[in-house]
């Protein structure tokens, strides 16, 4: 059994060895990642990880037959945009207006219309709202139509190789043999570029601990069961610590020349500190009521909440519960998260 965690000489050297060359040759022709690795010798310990924990020798066969590294995958990853030295945020009006719009929103109600019997009945066992459970699968596939098309098995094995994120997606890639263990083809588990697959968008390790089978059938099929798909989301925001009954955020009403900053955080967030940057200190609804802030809709004066006026004075401004950083455990982005919770109150209203 070779270790989770090896410097990447060793990696080199076991993988090699795997292959019956000598360390210091490389095939003729082979692709290296950055820390000289051949893919072919690289691939091996990948399978031999997965050999050793669980994975049957035909399934490791099936999914890495004819196996190459992607460059269009590296050159995605390597062009994400966000980059920590970028201080200034794009106005989340337009974001909000080209991801809640009439398609989506529409979308979304169909989508209620349909399976409303079926939501209900996966709302009260998991306590998250259809609504949110609808504006994830709305944004993350477009309600199942755009599901990404990425051979999985090669996307991951090609970041893992490549090495910056390198344990990251070693991982992923052996959950991705465990999944293809459990009966499903090569040619079904195919997504986007980093990994994540089927109609909520699950990374493998994620679908490992949290996919659902919401039909009772035995299986937890996310690439086609919208059975499946609500009841593993709603799993997903049960896990991350959603609490039935209070909702992801309210809009408020903020007295002209309102001063945020004496109010502003001064915790840094271990996870995704730029995000949560942005979002004022917690205080009950009724500590932001006495400094002029009200909520337009109805909320509890115990509740404890944050205050977020993303594009600045004079602009739309919420008072946000526990609840959204739910949504930011999904996607750690507050455009993310605030176009979900509006989408999902509209696809109710």
């Amino acid at each position: 059994m070779i270790p989770r965690l090896l410097p990447a000489a060793a990696f080199a050297l076991a993988a090699l060895a795997t292959l019956g060359a000598p360390p210091s040759s490389v095939p003729a022709g082979a692709q290296a990642s950055a820390d000289g690795i051949p893919f072919e010798a690289y691939l091996e310990l990948l399978k031999a990880r997965a050999r050793a924990e669980g994975v049957r020798e035909e399934t490791l066969d099936r999914m890495t037959s004819g196996l190459t590294p992607n460059p269009r995958v590296i050159a995605l990853d390597n062009n994400q945009p966000g980059s920590a030295t970028t201080r200034g945020y794009p106005p989340m009006s337009n974001y909000i207006a080209t991801h809640v719009d009439a398609a989506r929103i529409g979308g979304g109600r169909a989508v209620y219309s349909q399976h409303r019997d079926q939501l209900a009945r996966i709302e009260a066992q998991y306590g998250v709202p259809a609504s949110i459970i609808i504006a994830i699968f709305g944004h993350e596939t477009s309600y199942g139509r755009v599901k990404g098309d990425f051979d999985l098995a090669r996307s991951l094995a090609t970041l893992a190789w490549e090495g910056r994120r390198r344990e990251l997606f070693a991982g992923e890639f052996v959950a991705l043999m465990k999944i293809a263990d459990k009966g499903y083809d090569r040619s079904q588990l195919v997504g986007s570029y980093a990994g994540a697959f089927g109609n909520p968008q699950f990374l493998p390790s994620i679908y490992l601990r949290l996919a659902t089978d919401g039909d009772g059938d035995g299986r937890a099929d996310i690439l086609s069961n919208r059975a499946d798909t609500f009841a593993s989301i709603a799993n997903y925001f049960r896990d991350a610590g959603w609490r039935p009954g209070q909702p992801w955020g309210v809009r408020a009403a903020v007295p002209a020349g309102f001063d945020v900053s004496p109010y502003r955080t001064r915790l840094v967030s271990p996870v995704c500190p730029r995000v949560h940057e942005r979002f004022s200190r917690w205080m009950t609804v009724a500590e932001w009521r006495a400094v002029g802030i009200e909520p337009l809709r109805p909320l509890s004066d115990d509740v404890m909440v944050s205050f977020f006026q993303p594009d600045g004075p004079g602009t739309p401004a919420w008072l946000l519960t526990g609840n959204f950083r739910a949504i930011l455990e999904y996607n750690c982005s507050s455009y993310y998260a605030l176009s979900v919770g509006l989408l999902a109150d509209e696809i109710v209203n």
